[in-house]
């Protein structure tokens, strides 16, 4: 008990615990619509996007997050027209996209300072790139995603299942598939602090994944994801402080280990 005192008492590890909640309730929230949709990769296509973003705002001394937020939201956008043009489906929209990305950001680098560590920092992961008008942002923008998921959950329901009942009912499928984009695309940059752009994806899929192996309505894994993905982060945090690991990498073992867990307990 001594140790977790003083382990939050230091600052960053405060907006580290608050920051982390929110994203890991974002990203599992949106994990299960992605991964039932069949396009759970796009976390990890726009998390290249994102830190292409995040090395041009560095080369040109401009605020990360204020660059790569807007950026990367129209890259969900437009993978989303992608996947529905004839042309172009699915993965390869997203490959075609990511790499584009992350090769501006490397001519990017290499025509200013090179890596520097909030560049890398975004790479990686970091709990001490967090600032406190970061985190403010995120907190901000985390509640927002939340709340419009609920706010909308019925819809989001409906063209997560069966996209082509819902538009002959009249739901308005594209706006809603639009609104899953954009939300999915604010949950990875913000995400993108604590887990880095090589980790981020994980935390879309894992708890998801884990959640469908336990339970059998889309309600209940919905919750369930929320409560692994939660518990996952607080444990990869506390390991990442006492054993000194990368806390994105430890934050994935533990998503890794329930994963293990859910599908043991689900054969039963």
């Amino acid at each position: 008990m001594t140790a977790l005192i003083q382990m939050f008492s230091y600052h960053f590890m405060q907006r580290a615990l608050i920051v982390g909640v929110l994203v890991s309730l974002c990203a599992a929230l949106l994990g299960v619509s992605l991964v039932l949709k069949r396009y759970s990769m796009i976390g990890d296509g726009l998390s290249h996007v994102g830190f292409g973003a995040l090395a041009v705002a560095s080369a040109l001394n401009l605020a990360p997050l204020a660059v790569a937020v807007p950026v990367v939201v129209l890259a969900a956008i437009l993978l989303l027209r992608l996947r529905q043009s004839a042309a172009v489906k699915g993965d390869a929209a997203i490959a075609m996209i990511s790499s584009s990305a992350l090769a501006i950001g490397v001519i990017s680098l290499s025509l200013s300072t090179g890596m520097n560590t909030e560049v890398s920092s975004y790479l990686f992961g970091s709990v001490l790139s967090l600032s406190r008008g970061d985190a403010v942002f995120s907190i901000l923008l985390s509640l927002a995603v939340i709340a419009l998921f609920v706010l909308f959950y019925p819809r989001i329901f409906a063209v997560t299942f069966d996209e082509s009942f819902s538009r002959a009912t009249g739901t308005k499928t594209e706006l809603f598939n639009t609104l899953l984009a954009v939300l999915t695309a604010i949950t990875v940059v913000l995400g993108m602090r604590m887990m880095g752009a090589l980790l981020i994806s994980s935390l879309i899929i894992f708890p998801a994944l884990s959640a469908m192996r336990i339970c059998r309505s889309f309600k209940a894994v919905v919750l369930t994801a929320a409560c692994i993905s939660v518990l996952c982060f607080l444990t990869g945090l506390l390991a990442s402080y006492f054993l000194e690991t990368p806390t994105g990498a430890s934050i994935v073992v533990a998503d890794l280990l329930a994963y293990g867990i859910c599908r043991v307990a689900g054969r039963k």
